[in-house]
């Protein structure tokens, strides 16, 4: 007798990969303190070398970080990261705090998790691994979006009949919220709430779709692209009522195609307990699940 699988458990809809979030900033210096020292990711060491950008690679995402504007961007909500030690990541971002004196930099541990603002007011949850992010060891499994106060099921309806992609609307941490799936353990969530928001100031996030026609037609028809970046990319900022048109939520959308040359590109994550001190040879290289 065929054994019985729930196979819709295990699809992840059009959205195959949700690859960084774009936050443009004004200095690298904080940011290498902060993402790097702090969080003990690691500076992508091929790409965007200079000082006008930089890429930090978190397992198979990156934070993006163009040096750009003497404005930083602030994303509207809350990035979800994880790290393979909670304990040694609380203790490096206590030890960057002297450096980044005169910032908005924060640091507080909540049982299991650190609740953490980057040099320019960014928010940030570390947690470590756990069952609810797959097998991720270090990696982006969510990122929340401060949405307005009864958007959920029409942002969840968006993401389903535009973009394909597997979404629901629940609860989380009481409050209501519209959750898309954008790859394994991967997820945007639309969090309902009535405090007022900060005007949209151009930060995005990049996803990689499997239908790429499909979506592209459906927004052209509305009149919703942004961008004609290349065969492999376009971009869409609104997020809009399917019935009135009107415009939910603001976040540029970086989408790209499966056949992109960066899709799936392997990234390099250094081990974070590795150190001159007690070097060991053979173990630079992050050796868990990304």
């Amino acid at each position: 007798m065929a054994a019985s699988y729930d196979r819709a458990a295990e699809s992840l809809g059009n959205i195959l990969h949700m690859e960084h979030v774009n936050l443009l900033i004004p200095d690298q210096q904080p940011a290498i303190t902060f993402y790097v020292s702090g969080l003990r990711y690691t500076r992508d060491p091929f790409l965007m070398v200079g000082l006008e950008n930089m890429w930090v690679n978190m397992g198979r995402s990156q934070m993006h970080l163009p040096c750009r504007t003497p404005s930083p961007q602030l994303l509207r909500g809350t990035i979800g990261m994880v790290v393979p030690d909670l304990d040694e990541v609380e203790q490096s971002l206590r030890g960057v705090k002297p450096a980044l004196k005169g910032t908005k930099f924060s640091v507080k541990r909540k049982n299991d998790r650190i609740e953490t603002t980057c040099p320019w007011g960014n928010k940030i949850r570390v947690h470590a691994p756990d069952p609810e992010y797959g097998d991720m060891q270090i990696g982006l499994p969510y990122v929340e979006l401060n949405a307005p106060v009864g958007s959920a099921e029409k942002i969840a309806r968006f993401y389903t009949e535009i973009m394909g992609a597997t979404a629901s609307v629940g609860e989380r941490d009481g409050k209501r919220c519209a959750s898309v799936t954008t790859g394994k353990a991967q997820y945007l969530h639309f969090i309902e709430t009535r405090a007022k928001q900060p005007d949209y100031d151009g930060h995005h996030v990049a996803i990689y779709i499997a239908d790429f026609a499909g979506p592209y037609e459906k927004l052209m028809e509305r009149g919703l692209i942004t961008m004609e970046s290349d065969a492999h990319e376009w971009r869409f900022i609104d997020i809009v009522d399917l019935d009135t048109g009107a415009v939910l939520f603001k976040i540029e959308h970086e989408v790209r195609s499966a056949t992109h040359p960066l899709y799936a590109r392997p990234l390099v994550n250094r081990n974070p307990a590795q150190s001159n001190r007690g070097y060991k040879r053979g173990q630079d290289n992050f050796l868990g699940q990304i």
